[in-house]
């Protein structure tokens, strides 16, 4: 009988870096699945359909939600992501080892249904770190940039509600720490470390 897989939700505020870390991971751990979620947001020049997302229109993706297609589906500034539900489960049912990248509004609907699931989430190194990632992007206005600026800081609010907290200052470091946790060897990253509190304070401080 087929082990079932593991599943890895992993989050963080735009701009964080989770994208960048997650393509990186899966590129060092073949066995890892990244599941591909939906969205209605606009697709990006350098982005491909069925590749970073699958690209829907509001109107098709309202009738997966009625359908019950989406093991969770929230909206994110303005636009709506949601993760297929048959999609993830054929490949944990095959004892693949999935990985989920989705806002805190999804990994608190898929922990839920999913209580053994492994939460990570992934903080910038400081406010001002978050703001130059945002702008260098390039692909977002000023105003949109402080829109997601602001929320933002609700978001990395939510980081004690995750198992694992990974603060991506250096990136193979942040890389590193990743990769043990999703190898079973988490310890260092627990998101109840006594040096996480000091950082947080000063991160969210206003």
């Amino acid at each position: 009988m087929t082990k079932t897989g593991k599943l890895f939700v992993i989050s963080a505020p735009s701009g964080a870096g989770k994208t960048s870390l997650v393509k990186a991971l899966r590129k060092s751990e073949p066995r890892l699945y990244v599941s591909i979620s939906h969205t209605t947001r606009a697709r990006r020049v350098q982005e491909l359909d069925g590749r970073e997302y699958h690209f829907v229109s509001p109107e098709q993706f309202h009738s997966m939600v009625e359908a019950g297609g989406f093991l969770e589906h929230a909206r994110v500034f303005d636009n709506h992501y949601g993760t297929g539900r048959d999609a993830l489960q054929a490949q944990l049912a095959k004892g693949h080892d999935v990985v989920l990248e989705i806002d805190w509004q999804g990994a608190r609907q898929v922990r839920a249904a999913h209580p053994e699931c492994v939460s990570i989430f992934i903080l910038p190194p400081s406010s001002d770190a978050l703001r130059q990632r945002l702008e260098s992007r390039s692909t977002d206005t000023p105003a949109v940039i402080a829109r997601r600026l602001a929320d933002a800081v609700t978001d990395m609010s939510r980081w004690n509600e995750f198992d694992y907290v990974v603060v991506n200052d250096r990136f193979e470091e942040a890389l590193d720490g990743l990769r043990h946790i999703v190898n079973g060897e988490g310890g260092r990253w627990h998101a109840q470390r006594t040096d996480l509190k000091p950082f947080l304070q000063k991160l969210l401080a206003p």
